[in-house]
């Protein structure tokens, strides 16, 4: 079928739409008026349109977009809530006790917003700058020359069926050529962990770790609002071995975004980060925020949250990797749009610099401006703060304070991660947690969160959800672990039909994939391969 495709070239095509992409298109164009040359810059996004499949808390910091755009103000950037009040919480079943702020979780000077308004306001400016964007179109195949290295990408086909077979609908992908390819796609790029293999980019790194942060958008009782109001919360109901917290973001127009973030090297395959976070809500010190409100928009990603010991090769012949799908979240800072921007930025200048000598096809001193901006020391500083909790919370959080308070992230020690996947224990060894019904008005079911996330996949296709082998999701994962994909997939993807005739086999509706990605994250046999569906398939937030 490549025979078919037609081919588009470009000078730089990058992958991804969100904020390091975006940022990467804007600053390669400007570094090429500064200079008085051309270079052609394309964006492909999977998304129905930018900001689709955009999704963070979001408490931003303008670091890299001061740099990046000093007059955003005066250019209308949809930053209009700036953060007031802070607060950061211990929570048990009944009582909440209020902590000291970590110095990191300071948020004087930043704004909370929506990420996906943020990336549809940067793809404007981008386009302004000549900028070519194409959402709807998925990068499903990276491309190779004959010497190894990367060429570009290739859109997937469009209208194959569920068999596999074109239908009468059926569209080849597009190829789209470049002298160098920026990958952008945000948490566990599906071809970024290609690349991974092909490059061997996680050779002599710690394996990345993950969280899975899931959000709900409000809008609730003007008397219950304070605009810039920010909370932070620890503990209940997540057991002391369990990384996670929450957050609560007043934004204008009496909306709160409320989220819960579960680190996915929990142990307890009978947790469920959807339930926790639904019962999270009914905390006395939370509840009253959303009583008598409204919820209207639910989404879920994952973090990648190794921070600086997990980062992999950044530069191989013909392309970069950049923001979340390299790994560039401060997790101390519950934050990583800013620190994606400016991989982004720093990406551009390292490939326009390699565009104009022509001196070879990798942007080696991508790596070495990061290192000599102030991405590095940043991360470098807060690099123990994760790891830290796998002793557990009291652990983690004393271990937190002897590295931020009297090493000042200078601690002449790095600790190490654990592959997620690995941590989970067999059911056998772990306490079933009885989750309470949901009320449908502060708690609610998965399937109508899914409906507020507005999620479309073209129904006659082949799953996008791929199984290695059919046999161990009983086998293995049903027989020791309780079928845990049936909990931690917050969108009610994976389900065990069967069980009461005996004959359990198990059911995936790929229709609701949110494109969270923990599936292929925590499936304890690495079993799950996640494929990107055909273009625009996916949700589709709006404000968040």
């Amino acid at each position: 079928m490549s025979s078919e495709r037609d081919c588009m070239e470009y000078d730089v095509v990058i992958v991804g739409a969100g904020p390091a992409g975006l940022a990467a298109a804007i600053r390669a164009k400007q570094r090429a008026a500064e200079s008085g040359t051309e270079v052609s810059v394309c964006v492909l996004e999977k998304g129905s349109e930018v900001g689709a499949h955009s999704l963070s808390g979001a408490c931003f910091e303008t670091r890299a977009l001061d740099e990046l755009l000093p007059d955003w103000r005066e250019r209308g950037a949809p930053l209009h809530t700036p953060a007031g009040d802070d607060s950061f919480l211990f929570l048990t079943q009944g009582k909440a006790w209020k902590l000291p702020t970590p110095p990191q979780m300071h948020n004087a000077g930043n704004h909370i917003i929506s990420l996906g308004n943020l990336c549809r306001w940067l793809a404007e400016q981008a386009e302004a700058l000549g900028v070519e964007i194409y959402p709807g179109f998925a990068a499903a195949e990276v491309l190779y020359h004959e010497d190894g290295s990367v060429k570009g990408v290739a859109t997937g086909d469009m209208g194959i069926g569920k068999d596999g077979e074109p239908t009468a609908n059926y569209q080849p992908g597009m190829e789209l050529h470049a002298r160098q390819t920026i990958f952008a796609e945000g948490c566990r790029g599906s071809l970024t962990q290609m690349l991974f293999d092909r490059f061997q980019l996680r050779d002599g790194v710690q394996p990345q770790t993950y969280g899975i942060g899931i959000k709900e958008l409000w809008e609730v009782d003007p008397a219950r609002h304070q605009p810039g109001k920010i909370v932070h919360t620890v503990g209940w109901p997540l057991a002391a071995d369990t990384y996670g917290g929450s957050f609560l973001y007043h934004l204008e127009d009496n909306q709160v975004a409320v989220g819960f973030v579960v680190g996915l090297d929990y142990q307890n395959p009978w947790l469920s980060p959807y339930e926790e976070f639904q019962r999270f809500k009914t905390h006395p010190a939370i509840r009253a925020t959303f009583e008598g409100g409204r919820r209207i928009a639910y989404g879920a990603r994952a973090l990648s949250e190794g921070g600086l010991q997990s980062i992999p090769k950044l530069s191989f012949p013909g392309g970069l990797l950049i923001g979340d799908t390299a790994g560039f979240l401060n997790v101390a800072k519950i934050k990583g749009s800013h620190t994606a921007m400016k991989s982004g930025m720093l990406a551009a200048e390292a490939v326009f610099e390699l565009l104009q000598t022509d001196a070879g096809n990798e942007a080696t001193a991508y790596r070495t401006r990061l290192e000599q901006s102030w991405v590095w020391p940043e991360l470098h500083a807060v690099r123990n703060i994760r790891p830290g909790f796998k002793h557990g919370l009291w652990a983690g959080l004393a271990l937190g304070a002897i590295d931020t308070f009297l090493f000042r992230g200078k601690a002449p020690w790095t600790l190490g991660h654990h592959a997620d996947h690995t941590a989970l224990q067999e059911k056998s060894a772990c306490s079933p947690i009885t989750y309470p019904k949901p009320d449908g008005k502060l708690t609610f079911d998965r399937l109508s969160s899914v409906f507020l996330s507005a999620t479309n996949h073209e129904e006659n296709q082949r799953c996008h959800l791929q199984l290695k082998d059919s046999t161990a999701p009983i086998d293995i994962n049903l027989a020791r672990f309780g079928a845990p994909e049936t909990r931690y997939c917050p969108a009610g993807v994976y389900e065990i039909v069967g069980e009461e005739e005996k004959n359990p086999r198990l059911q995936i509706n790929a229709q609701n994939c949110l494109h969270c990605k923990t599936c292929e994250i925590k499936d304890p046999t690495q079993n799950i391969v996640w494929t990107v569906p055909e273009g625009s398939g996916g949700p589709n937030y709006p404000n968040m």
